[in-house]
């Protein structure tokens, strides 16, 4: 890794926001997804949630490969296990849902740990999450049309707490408050992305990525790396 992509790297963990995020419940259309997690990654969201049917996953997960490789994403097996992991980070929860109580989605502070939660393309979000939610959000609109579509909504409600928090200061950092084990792995899968898929494969640890951006490894580790699989030969 060159040292203006480790710095490129470095500068993108200072930015991340751990306590903002937003929750996809069964939202099901791959581009959808894919352009969700692209808009996270823009405002500097480390990590996304998504209550997914199992046999949609492997399918969600692969079309928005692209922007996952810097995004986790964090899949639960209910709307009710996830915002109660949400409630215990201290989060607030906000639900987009058009209802008597709902404000304009403007008027949230958005410094404070939040997480939004995207309902379903057809059905919107689940009664169980609209009543565990703190906050039920709204995007005005002023023409016929009452809903956007869920890709679009998530970008709009992202950017306003990404101004806020600029704002406020919280993306001016010099270093990451990332753990160091995120640090990590974001530089060397990002960093080195081939190696990274080399050293998943034949299930070796993650190595050390020093201050200049070099891989850190014993002997063993580069042999391993380096080994090459012998083609079997015929009788």
């Amino acid at each position: 890794m060159n040292p203006k992509r480790y710095a490129r790297i470095c500068q993108m963990m200072a930015t991340r926001q751990p306590d903002l995020t937003i929750c996809l419940e069964e939202v099901h259309k791959p581009h959808n997804v894919s352009a969700v997690i692209r808009s996270a990654d823009a405002v500097g969201i480390h990590q996304i949630h998504a209550i997914w049917p199992s046999h949609q996953l492997r399918t969600q997960l692969s079309s928005a490969a692209g922007s996952n490789s810097w995004v986790q994403v964090e899949t639960h097996s209910s709307i009710e296990h996830a915002i109660s992991q949400f409630k215990t980070a201290g989060m607030q929860i906000l639900a987009t849902n058009l209802s008597d109580k709902a404000v304009d989605f403007r008027q949230i502070d958005y410094t404070k740990p939040t997480c939004i939660i995207m309902g379903q393309e057809k059905k919107g979000i689940s009664k169980q999450a609209i009543a565990l939610a703190d906050h039920d959000i709204i995007i005005p609109m002023a023409g016929m049309v009452q809903s956007l579509n869920v890709s679009v909504a998530s970008a709009l409600i992202l950017y306003e707490a990404q101004r806020q928090r600029q704002l406020a200061g919280m993306y001016q950092r010099e270093e990451s408050i990332l753990s160091e084990e995120e640090q990590q792995k974001l530089l060397f899968e990002g960093g080195y992305p081939v190696l990274a898929a080399v050293a998943h494969r034949k299930g070796l640890e993650r190595p050390f990525i020093d201050k200049q951006g070099q891989i850190i490894a014993s002997e063993s580790w580069w042999a391993t790396m380096q080994a090459t699989t012998a083609p079997p030969t015929g009788k």
